[in-house]
Order: C-alpha cells, then sequence, then structure tokens
C-alpha cells in the first residue's frame, strides 16, 4: 500500500515518551534483570526500527518480535542486539536463524529433530522453551515433555544453545489473580527439573512486570506499556504514569452548509435536523479507523465533533460547532485544546482492546517522529 504523503492525515510518534516510558521501568527492576523491547507488529503500529532506536537509547537490551521476518528486517537495519521470536518458526529455515543470531521459541522436540536436518557446518540455534502454563497457544505442556527435549539438546549442543525459557500468562492484566497463581504453579513445576537455569528466564509482559512479582525471572518483554499504553485498559492503576506515544490527526479537506432533512454517507443513515456545519476528513477504514465509529468524536478546536454517517473506506464526516477553515487540524487520539481522546477512548468505542486499534493502522498513514533524536 502506497504512503500517503500527500494528504494531511499523519500518525505522530513521541520517541521521549517511549524511552521515558522504558526508562521509567527500568527504574523498577532489580539488578541484574533485563529489559527487551516487544516491537512486533510494526512495533505495533509505531514502526518497527524507529522505535527498536528508541528503545535501544533507553537501555532496553534486546527485541521481541513475532515473526522472523521483523527480525530479519533489524538486522538488515544494522540492530546487532539480541532478537527474539515469539512464534514458531518452521524448522526449515533453522540455518537462517543460525546464520543471523536470532533467537527462536521452541514448543516441541519435534521442532528440534527436523532443524536439526537442515543445519549445516558449526551452525547454531539460540533456543528459548516455550512452556503452556495455561495460555494453551504454543508450548510444552507437561514437565516430561521439556525434560525430554532438554535432554536431546544436551545430546546436540553443537547444534542447539539453550539459551532460554519462558512462558506467557493470560489474565495477568485482570484483578482476579487466581487462574495466574495457577499458571506460577504450572511454572516452577517446569523450571523444577531443570538442574541448571539458562541465561534469560522470562514470564513478564507488561502486565505482569508492572502488576505482579512472580517466577523470579531476569528479564521482562515490554510491549504495549513501552507505547504508553495500559495493558488492562482502564481496569488497573498502572503504578506509575505512562505517556501515550502516538497521536492521530488528519485536517479538514472540505467543508459545506448541510440544509435540514439532506443526509450523510452510505445508507443514509444520518439526516439532519437542522442546518448544520459539516467537514470532511481524509481517513477511513482502509486507514485502520474503524468503520463502526459513527457516533463517536473526534476534536477540532478543543471541541468534540461527532462522527455523522457511516466512516467511510477512505473519508469520514463530522459535525462541526460552526465553520472552520479547509485545513483545519483534526485530532482523532491525541490532544486538543484541554481535551483528549485515547486509543483506550477509540477501542472501547469500538468494542475491542487499544492493543488492537494501535496495530490496525495502515502504512497508509505516514508516521512523524518527534524529538527523534535524543537530547
Amino acid at each position: 500500500m502506497n504512503t500517503g504523503t500527500h494528504r494531511p492525515t499523519v500518525i505522530k510518534v513521541d520517541a521521549q515518551a517511549i524511552r521515558q516510558n522504558i526508562k521509567q521501568e527500568l527504574g523498577r527492576l532489580q539488578p541484574g534483570n533485563e529489559l527487551f523491547a516487544v516491537i512486533k507488529a510494526n512495533g505495533y503500529g509505531h514502526g518497527l526500527t524507529h522505535v527498536a532506536r528508541f528503545a535501544s537509547e533507553a537501555g532496553a537490551t534486546g527485541f521481541c518480535v513475532a515473526i522472523l521476518d521483523e527480525a530479519l528486517e533489524l538486522r538488515e537495519a544494522g540492530f546487532n542486539q539480541p532478537i527474539l521470536v515469539l512464534g514458531i518458526v518452521e524448522p526449515k529455515y533453522a540455518q537462517i536463524l543460525a546464520d543471523q543470531k536470532i533467537s527462536v521459541a521452541v514448543g516441541s522436540q519435534q521442532w528440534l529433530e527436523e532443524a536439526n536436518k537442515v543445519l549445516c557446518g558449526d551452525s547454531v540455534v539460540r533456543v528459548h522453551f516455550a512452556l503452556d502454563t495455561g495460555m494453551g497457544r504454543i508450548g510444552f505442556q507437561e514437565p516430561v515433555e521439556l525434560k525430554a527435549a532438554v535432554a536431546y539438546l544436551k545430546m546436540h549442543s553443537d547444534c542447539f544453545l539453550f539459551e532460554g525459557i519462558f512462558t506467557h500468562f493470560a489474565t495477568a492484566d485482570e484483578l482476579d489473580d487466581h487462574y495466574f497463581n495457577t499458571q506460577v504453579a504450572r511454572f516452577k513445576a517446569f523450571m523444577a527439573i531443570l538442574t541448571k537455569k539458562p541465561r534469560y528466564v522470562h514470564v513478564a509482559n507488561s502486565a505482569t512486570s508492572l502488576w505482579h512479582k512472580a517466577c523470579e525471572g531476569n528479564m521482562i518483554r515490554f510491549g504495549i506499556a513501552l507505547y504508553g499504553m495500559n495493558p488492562s485498559g482502564r481496569m488497573i492503576k498502572e503504578p506509575y504514569e505512562l505517556q501515550p506515544a502516538l497521536a492521530l490527526t488528519s485536517a479538514l479537506v472540505f467543508v459545506k452548509l448541510l440544509k435540514k432533512g439532506r443526509s450523510v454517507s452510505y445508507g443514509a443513515t444520518y439526516t439532519a435536523e437542522e442546518d448544520e456545519w459539516i467537514g470532511t476528513v481524509p481517513i477511513g477504514y482502509a486507514d485502520g479507523y474503524p468503520r463502526c465509529l459513527q457516533g463517536f468524536h473526534v476534536l477540532v478546536n478543543g471541541h468534540f465533533c461527532e462522527i455523522v454517517g457511516r466512516v467511510c473506506m477512505d473519508q469520514l464526516m463530522i459535525r462541526l460547532p460552526k465553520h472552520y477553515e479547509i485545513g483545519t487540524e483534526v485530532v482523532l487520539i491525541g490532544k486538543s485544546g484541554d481535551k483528549e481522546i485515547s486509543m483506550v477512548d477509540v477501542a472501547e468505542k469500538s468494542g475491542t482492546i487499544n492493543y488492537e486499534i494501535a496495530c490496525r493502522f495502515s502504512s497508509r498513514i505516514p508516521r512523524n517522529y518527534l524529538n527523534d533524536h535524543e537530547s
């Protein structure tokens, strides 16, 4: 998809907010613990390589991604720090993992056996064993399975390096910690079979690092909070103020006086009850702005303005309190005057979570970086 540089719609990413969020979390870690920045999904929509640089400047010592291609993009951009692919990579790509020094999540002995068939010479794959303690996604389900895989890995230490072990909590962002504690107990049962721990033991995503102390890991995977968003939405108060890094703005490209009785957008679902000013904004669901946001609002000069009619693929319409000139800024996420629209506000109106909204914004929206260079 082309990037829309010839229209006023833009995502503004505050690099200093990202740095500050990381520095605040680093200040809470025990000595010797490390922070890996989770920058999968194009840095949660903020920009993969840019966020990697900001995170490194703030003290992150490694990165977590979801797929091999994201890791390769980081290597191609010159990042030499440890990179962990959290998703399953097909064993046939084991040689690429070894050549590029990219660590990989492994959840079965079968993966090791198949990867071993394609490795050449002195190639070594860095392995992080994934433990399924209750997420039900990937990983060993029973300690006996892990024990067999560790034994296999030791027998083939010329091909594999046991670099890490981890699990992922399903309810760390919820007030009820019953299931969380069940997962902790299962993790400890897994760990009990190890005679020697690997370099990295990691269980903490953003929610776990913010609200739980468990399992005595030595590395955290800092994701959604890195971008200044609360993992629980509004459910649990964060221990320090997170600084949102992303703002989404556009501008009025067409303004008209709509007469009473005239309708707006597909389905004619909105009809003016009186003469009113209507502005058109060049952003739509093709950009990742949800179609369901009819009836929600944006900000114009510090005023909430309702989205009227259905959000179109490339445009949406808003009701203005008065006539505004073409080119007037429209804030869809962020601050205008003393008012603000947060990612959570948009998510709740859309019936989803802030993670999804951030990740939905397409590459058609250019990313502009504020405070790009650390002062």
